[in-house]
């Protein structure tokens, strides 16, 4: 018995983007002071595209890349704790959104089953 849709599925894979994403904003805050480390980031809305166009036995890894267009310390280390601390509450925002969403549809298949009793 299946106990997952199409939406549910697409939440899942909603929530793990936005948990990769804290998890590499928590990397790069950790690497602060890390000489010559360089901001790593990926793009939210293209990886989640790319995850709902995949099957489950076919996921890849999230693309993580530089982020270009940030200024450098003499050390080499660009890691921008302000853009850093936007990024995890953006990512923050996005992972209850997905949870409220998630809770939404299960609200809905619960009553649905639930129907009869009523």
């Amino acid at each position: 018995m299946q106990v997952t849709t199409a939406t549910s599925d697409a939440l899942q894979k909603y929530l793990d983007l936005a948990s990769d994403q804290m998890k590499l904003t928590a990397a790069n805050m950790a690497n602060v002071d890390t000489p010559g480390y360089k901001t790593q980031g990926f793009d939210f809305a293209q990886e989640f595209s790319r995850a709902l166009g995949t099957s489950a036995a076919s996921e890849t890894a999230v693309k993580v890349s530089n982020v270009e267009g940030l200024t450098a310390r003499p050390d080499g280390n660009n890691v921008s704790m302000d853009r850093e601390g936007m990024q995890l509450a953006k990512a923050q925002l996005e992972f209850r959104a997905g949870v409220s969403l998630l809770r939404s549809q299960y609200t809905r298949v619960m009553d649905a089953i639930h129907a009869d009793s009523k």
